[in-house]
């Protein structure tokens, strides 16, 4: 995604050859429920299919043709899990979301939020994703939300200076644009963001935070990137990596597609054009 945020393609170009083998690896991946996480197992199976997913659907249609007959039918039961594992029973707060397993019966805000990216980022290209999941999705991020502060929690209302970008964006992204609880989130982030630094998920947080505050726009985008770009340029290590808790390669790739959001690049991302871009 880093690369694919920059402009680079698969199939051309300098890094067309990094981005097939991505691809390539990703859907040899699929176990047969439909997880994209071959021989892996932890906590992290959802993330890692949720992120995958998004990944395989924004290439959709820059492939050649048997590359994207592969990819259709491995995105068409990678989105099917996505679903299936909302639909797990779950008690009412945790409803609508995702956490760490197909089955987990509960949910919070960081994984759900990247479930909910694969699923728009899929329904976009035509997949058929029932309007009640997007629904039931944000209706759980909702009842993340801290209506005071403004805030976002990770699986319940208590703002947190980690996880209130990834609210925000999901509901920029959802048909909240601009409305009084977008706001308040992005007051909440102006005002808390440098707290993220020194934490154990800053280039996280700073990664939605991005995300976040150029869809919202205005003051908003211009305030945190004149933060966000010097502070992190600042950062860089001397072999062009952002050092990270996870590792280098994470890390440097989550500040890349931090820095690269005003190229547009990848359609998830698009921000509506109406929006006042004078400052």
């Amino acid at each position: 995604m880093a690369f694919l945020s920059k402009g680079h393609t698969p199939g051309q170009g300098i890094y067309s050859k990094n981005l097939d083998l991505c691809i390539q690896y990703i859907l040899g991946s699929q176990q047969s429920n439909g997880l994209l996480n071959k021989g892996r197992s932890g906590n992290g199976v959802m993330y890692a299919h949720n992120i995958s997913t998004l990944f395989l659907s924004e290439c959709s249609g820059m492939v050649d043709p048997q590359t994207q007959d592969k990819l259709d039918q491995v995105l068409s039961r990678a989105t099917r899990l996505i679903l299936s594992s909302q639909a797990v029973k779950k008690p009412k707060q945790h409803q609508g979301g995702w956490r760490y397993k197909p089955d987990s019966r509960d949910s919070d805000l960081s994984c759900s939020g990247w479930a909910l990216m694969a699923l728009r980022s899929a329904k976009l290209n035509g997949a058929p994703v029932p309007d009640a999941a997007i629904k039931s999705s944000i209706e759980y991020v909702l009842r993340n939300n801290d209506k005071k502060s403004g805030g976002f929690g990770y699986s319940g209302p208590s703002g947190s200076n980690t996880l209130t970008g990834c609210g925000l964006l999901c509901l920029e992204l959802s048909g909240y644009h601009g409305t009084e609880l977008t706001y308040r989130a992005g007051d909440f982030i102006l005002q808390s963001h440098q707290k993220i630094i020194g934490s154990g998920h800053e280039i996280y947080a700073n990664y939605y935070n991005a995300q976040a505050m150029f869809q919202l726009g205005g003051k908003y985008w211009e305030k945190y990137a004149a933060w966000m770009y010097p502070h992190y340029i600042s950062t860089q290590a001397a072999n062009g990596s952002w050092p990270a808790k996870i590792s280098p390669i994470y890390g440097t790739s989550m500040i890349v597609l931090s820095f690269s959001v005003p190229y547009r690049q990848l359609p998830i991302y698009q921000r509506d054009e109406t929006i006042d871009e004078d400052s």
